[in-house]
């Protein structure tokens, strides 16, 4: 009766609130395409579901060495492939690396095939060819025709349970076939084990436990047929494990209600009338095969499809409509795919019960708080974390919590870096929880006990052994000879100790400050001032002499290079200015970077950046220098920055299956589009300021949790007036570039007047 009573809830809601319908302006299809790496399925709101096709099976390792190709299929889609292998229930969107892919269901009709075939030859296994004609992809609703067989398959689900409907043709061989071995980045050991329980003729249960990114995770699930299946069976395709004990004594082949091992495929057989439906409720848990089981009848009582599908639709629509627009169409497709893109990650890791896994493996009850897992914080703490701190508070704050649990269950001691499914992944560089932390700490968001928070961020920040924080500490840089990326860990090191000093300013902790604001100053130690770079340096002090500053390669730099890196002091741009020569050579310098020219020769050494991601040296497609196009609102020239950012909006965001200049990075590459078509930015997260730049929408209404309205008024914009002329804030001047968090919570009209030719003395 609760379920049904929160339906009825918001469909009240959706009815008697006047709510635009923006669930037709998100494109989940936008990013599907070269590097975008997003998915198309169905998934709600920070959903622990992500329902959606794979189109191909690439192996992870290819003649014992990393295969390249399977870098495409970080999300399992790949707009470009002509084939579907099946609909898993796992997904990361918009990533650079992967794992997940969990639980792979593909309807199937006529002679029964457990091999998935190939790409060039669907028909030699259970995979199908479809067309995008006969493909619909919706905000928490996909469909597709899988020609092959002619069936119709559509998905939708809740937080915790994906529901499937399948339309068969008539026939005595239809089919359902469960793939317990399939995955993204898969490799031949990389299933640890499967246990399935068939507990009567519609419903099983069981588990599947992987050594992928994340090396110790175990998914629960539960499975229920909306009709009994008339036989059912398996196959193991371990052929190397060397013990099986007595089991022999039985045919575990065929309808036989226990399977256990490494490498099985399921299928379930039905007889079928023409256009029969045959639905399936797949529900998930990391704590147990009765929690998913739990979070299924807790969620989807039914077998009503539509039902689920347009309340996970209404869900969608409220979420979007916390911000109202007027613009463009195409800007409107941008806009609301880009909070769609927003809203997936961080995920949801807490069952119906408040249960989850720790990352100490053991069970946990969240108290009074939601946690979440995928936290991809290299880039979600410039822009992400930020957006949610506005529009989405009380869910950040319960991501600050499940952060401060996982420090509390780490045996390490240490924030997450890269968290995923009770795993720390270690992915890529510096300590961003405290980003995120102080972020919100010093924006009031979080609740708990800020102390506490701090010290968990002194504990990660002194953690000697890892990434060469020991060698930072004691020379106040890493050395080359210790680290590949020296340059990216000493930078990053130092601007999130500059967010610990933020933390401890506001809790008078003065030592603490003293001790992090020097710190966060080492980022001057890798600034060679008669080149203007940020270079390696080596353990005896000087400058290493091999050096280029466009290569990604043996630089000492993560995923960019320096003359993206160079300008990575978010904390302290009137520093970087000085150093760099003063604001004329600071802004020559950006200018250099917006209109150089790579060679061909940059590509070649990353996989992560593309021509498609890049304007001029300046690599948006990845996140090192998102903040750089901001920069010139610190010298005499900001109308470069109203420039740069509406050439950046133009050009790196578009609404189609390529729309995307670089991985989406859970949600990164679409929070920038959102702040940046608001007309501000989040520069150094950390701080209470956001810097203006130049609003792509007409007007823009913010509901805030609070109950206050921000608006954004933008009058005259246009394609060519892209330059702000003045800026009000509540009617009267604001003569800075830069607007307090407190100016938007408080509830507030900003207006921003736009020209064609630059004002140069916008600041009076």
């Amino acid at each position: 009766m609760k379920k049904i009573f929160l339906f009825a809830l918001l469909y009240s809601f959706y009815f008697t609130h006047a709510q635009q319908n923006l669930v037709k302006y998100v494109k989940p299809i936008i990013g599907t395409e070269k590097m975008g790496h997003t998915y198309p399925g169905a998934t709600v709101p920070f959903g622990a579901v992500q329902l959606s096709p794979e189109t191909d099976t690439i192996s992870y390792e290819l003649n014992g060495k990393y295969n390249g190709e399977v870098y495409k299929y970080c999300a399992g889609y790949k707009y470009e492939d002509k084939t579907i292998v099946g609909f898993s229930h796992t997904h990361l969107s918009g990533t650079g690396h992967s794992d997940l892919g969990d639980f792979l269901i593909m309807p199937t009709q006529g002679k029964l095939q457990l091999n998935p075939g190939t790409a060039a030859n669907p028909k030699s296994g259970y995979r199908s060819a479809f067309s995008h004609a006969n493909e619909k992809a919706e905000a928490g609703y996909y469909k597709v025709k899988l020609d092959d067989d002619g069936i119709l398959a559509e998905m939708t689900a809740t937080t915790r349970v994906g529901m499937h409907q399948y339309t068969f043709p008539k026939s005595d061989e239809s089919h359902i076939i469960l793939d317990l071995m399939a995955g993204i980045y898969n490799y031949d050991q990389k299933d640890v084990w499967t246990y399935v329980r068939v507990i009567n003729d519609t419903l099983i249960t069981g588990y599947r436990q992987t050594n992928g990114w994340a090396r110790t995770r175990t998914v629960y699930f539960a499975m229920s047929f909306s009709k009994p299946f008339k036989e059912y069976g398996q196959k193991n395709y371990d052929t190397k494990q060397p013990y099986r004990g007595f089991w022999g004594k039985f045919d575990q082949n065929k309808n036989f209600p226990e399977i256990a091992g490494k490498k099985i495929r399921m299928y379930f057989d039905f007889k079928t009338e023409e256009a029969e439906k045959i639905k399936i409720k797949f529900s998930l848990s990391s704590v147990s095969q009765e929690n998913a089981l739990q979070n299924m009848q807790a969620e989807i009582k039914d077998w009503d499809f539509e039902k689920v599908k347009n309340q996970a639709q209404a869900i969608w629509n409220k979420e979007l409509n916390e911000i109202n627009i007027t613009a463009s169409e195409d800007t409107k497709v941008n806009f609301y795919t880009a909070m769609y893109h927003t809203f997936i990650n961080p995920t949801t890791y807490t069952d119906v019960n408040g249960q989850y896994k720790g990352l100490d493996q053991g069970i946990h009850q969240a108290d009074g708080f939601t946690n979440y897992s995928t936290f991809s914080l290299w880039d979600t703490y410039r822009a992400l974390h930020p957006f949610f701190n506005i529009i989405q508070p009380s869910r950040n704050n319960d991501m600050v919590k499940s952060m401060l649990a996982h420090y509390n269950q780490s045996a390490l001691h240490m924030l997450p870096i890269w968290s995923h499914y009770s795993n720390d992944n270690w992915c890529m560089s510096g300590y961003h929880s405290v980003s995120v932390i102080s972020d919100a700490i010093i924006k009031g968001i979080y609740n708990g006990d800020e102390n506490q928070a701090l010290e968990a961020c002194i504990t990660t920040a002194n953690h000697r052994n890892y990434e060469g924080i020991g060698s930072y500490i004691d020379l106040g840089y890493i050395p080359a000879e210790k680290s590949g990326i020296s340059v990216s860990n000493t930078l990053e090191y130092a601007y999130d100790d500059w967010c610990i000093a933020q933390i401890a300013k506001k809790l008078n902790r003065t030592d603490v400050y003293n001790e992090f604001i020097k710190r966060s100053e080492n980022w001057k130690n890798n600034f060679d001032k008669t080149t203007g770079f940020m270079r390696p340096k080596l353990a005896d002090g000087t400058f290493k002499k091999e050096f280029d500053a466009l290569s990604t390669h043996g630089q000492g730099f993560i995923e960019g290079n320096s003359w993206n890196y160079s300008f990575f002091v978010p904390q302290d741009p009137t520093q970087l200015v000085t150093q760099m020569g003063g604001k004329k050579s600071f802004a020559s310098r950006l200018d250099t970077l917006f209109s150089m020219y790579l060679p061909d020769s940059f590509f070649a050494e990353t996989e992560d950046i593309t021509r498609e991601g890049i304007i001029g040296g300046y690599v948006h497609g990845n996140e090192p220098a998102h903040h750089v196009a901001y920069f010139y609102n610190w010298t005499d020239e900001p109308w470069k920055t109203q420039s740069q950012v509406r050439k950046i909006l133009k050009m790196q965001y578009k609404p189609t299956p390529d729309g995307l200049g670089g991985n989406d990075d859970c949600g990164q590459m679409s929070a920038w589009y959102l702040f940046s078509s608001l007309g501000f930015y989040p520069v150094a997260p950390g701080s209470d300021e956001y810097s203006l730049g130049s609003p792509l929408v007409n007007n823009a209404t913010l509901t805030l949790e609070n109950g206050k309205n921000f608006t954004i008024e933008a009058i005259n914009q246009s394609d060519k007036n892209v330059y702000v002329q003045k800026v009000l804030l509540n009617g009267k001047p604001l003569n800075s570039l830069f607007i307090k968090h407190s100016a938007i919570t408080n509830g507030s009209k900003l207006t921003f007047y736009m020209g064609s030719k630059p004002k140069k003395y916008l600041i009076k």
